[in-house]
């Protein structure tokens, strides 16, 4: 479940209209029916026709709204409606998108809803929920600290809990133009710091894919901000510095910046690259000993904290080499007494930004590397049992969801005939469909929406509910096509996983 807002007009000149007809109604007249469209793209068309003369910018902005009414916001979603009284209406969506051209208002576009609060005065919202519904834009998602769970429950008479383990400044800054002016009112010692995370959110992202990083660097480089470091490096819980571009201490150029590796402005290659930085460990500063202290002091450490290796600093915390097991064994066999300089032995650094992919050889053979920040101060160290974790979590969704096609494939292939499945394919490509293997997820979903079909794998589930569970896992799957250094939450992966869990069910022995 989520929830949004749908604004009811600048002057509120829907809200008569939406509360008494059970509905929220979007403007954009000129636009046509979105029934048909598929994509983002598909809507963006369709305002360019409708809006020849407007800028791009504008567009794409009317593009993402229109696209969230129309294909992101399902129904059981939640929808707040704030009101020019100062109350906020809250309820639930009934049905789909819907366009009625001959409406007298000139509000076409339309999705049905039960208010289940009409009143709800603004007092009942933390000061976090009432900021996040403070946007401009008509529709836009309530994404952060729970803000579902807590509409839904202030709907239902129950107190809003709030976040108090959230940052509630971050909270605020529900829209770029809100972190902008933020940003550049700061002075250079006292610059905005928020977590990779807020920032993403700020621009309804959750995670970097490609787009989302170049729709923000592009419009942090528009107001000549940038992020110290970069927002691309770290994990979602890392802090950035959002500061003017000659504002650092020291008043450095935005060049020197670049130069130097802090910029926000990145090439496709750094977009999308999955850089050590991004693995957690690499932002974990190791336990460690330091130049000068004994070998038993190591030796110590290591047995307590079952580590097989322990990096050697000086004073600055920057690397003198690694002291390990294998190290001390070496050195003992010319001498029984050995200090902790000769059973250090070299190791080898990555800087934060390089890409991981080419340190995973170097993991492979010795078991782990160090990792170094701009200042060449040890940062983290990565071993082989990070990688496994990482990319085990990474291939986990892919065979998650291999396992749902196969347990369709085999399920619509045993009860369904060949003709009935060419029929939900266009006519062009119906001859090359031979099983079940042709379709995608989104063809099953047309497949089994015909009754007949569906009567036919003689399953005894819930049709509406096992079809919404899989148009949930389709949408997920194109989602992990778009390339993000960002791990998968367990939220995410949740349905994924419940859907396969009802279908191994359906067939336990299997």
């Amino acid at each position: 479940m989520r929830a949004w807002v749908v604004r009811a007009g600048r002057g509120g000149e829907r809200e008569s209209a939406a509360l008494a007809e059970g509905r929220v109604l979007a403007g954009w007249t000129e636009v046509p029916d979105l029934s048909e469209t598929q994509s983002r793209e598909d809507v963006k068309a369709a305002l360019e026709s409708a809006y020849p003369d407007e800028n791009p910018y504008l567009l794409g902005n009317w593009t993402g709204q229109l696209y969230r009414f129309r294909h992101e916001i399902e129904v059981g979603d939640l929808v707040v409606l704030p009101l020019r009284s100062g109350v906020v209406a809250v309820g639930h969506v009934d049905g789909d998108y819907e366009y009625q051209a001959d409406r007298g208002d000139g509000f076409p576009h339309i999705r049905p809803v039960t208010w289940r609060i009409k009143d709800a005065e603004r007092e009942r919202f933390r000061p976090d929920l009432l900021d996040s519904m403070g946007s401009l834009l008509t529709v836009f998602e309530l994404s952060r600290f729970g803000a579902a769970e807590r509409i839904a429950g202030i709907a239902d008479g129950v107190a809003d809990p709030g976040r108090p383990d959230a940052d509630a400044f971050a909270a605020t800054l529900t829209e770029p133009a809100k972190l902008f002016e933020e940003a550049q009112r700061r002075s250079a010692d006292n610059p905005l710091i928020l977590s990779v995370r807020d920032l993403l959110a700020v621009w309804n992202a959750q995670r970097r894919y490609p787009t989302d990083v170049e729709l923000i660097s592009n419009d942090l480089a528009l107001r000549g901000l940038v992020t110290v470091p970069p927002f691309t490096e770290g994990s979602l819980d890392s802090a950035v510095a959002v500061i003017p571009a000659a504002s650092e201490p020291g008043e450095e150029s935005a060049s020197e910046l670049t130069r130097s590796g802090l910029a926000i402005v990145e090439s496709e290659s750094q977009a999308i690259a999955y850089r050590v930085s991004n693995l957690e460990a690499a932002n974990r500063k190791p336990e460690s000993v330091r130049v000068g202290e004994s070998l038993r002091s190591a030796m110590t450490l290591m047995v307590l904290r079952g580590y097989s290796q322990l990096p050697v600093l000086d004073d600055d915390d920057r690397l003198r080499g690694m002291v390990s097991w294998e190290s001390i064994g070496r050195a003992r066999m010319s001498a029984v007494d050995v200090s902790l300089a000769a059973a250090t032995a070299r190791a080898r650094e990555a800087d934060r930004s390089d890409d991981l992919l080419d340190w995973i050889p170097e993991i492979q053979k010795t078991g782990y590397v160090l990792v170094r920040d701009h200042d060449h101060k040890v940062c983290g160290l990565i071993t082989a049992a990070d990688l496994t974790v990482q990319f085990g979590t990474r291939v986990q969704p892919f065979v998650l969801l291999e396992e749902i096609e196969r347990r369709l494939r085999r399920a619509v292939d045993a009860s369904i005939p060949l003709n009935r499945i060419r029929a939900v394919v266009p006519p062009r490509r119906a001859s090359k469909v031979q099983s079940a293997a042709n379709l995608t997820l989104g063809v099953y979903g047309h497949l089994l929406k015909a009754q007949e079909n569906w009567t036919s794998l003689g399953w005894t589930i819930d049709q509406q509910l096992f079809l919404t569970a899989l148009e949930e896992c389709r949408t997920f799957r194109n989602t992990l096509m778009h390339f993000s250094p960002d791990p998968i939450t367990d939220d995410q992966l949740r349905p994924v996983q419940g859907l396969l869990d009802l279908m191994r069910s359906l067939d336990p022995n299997n």
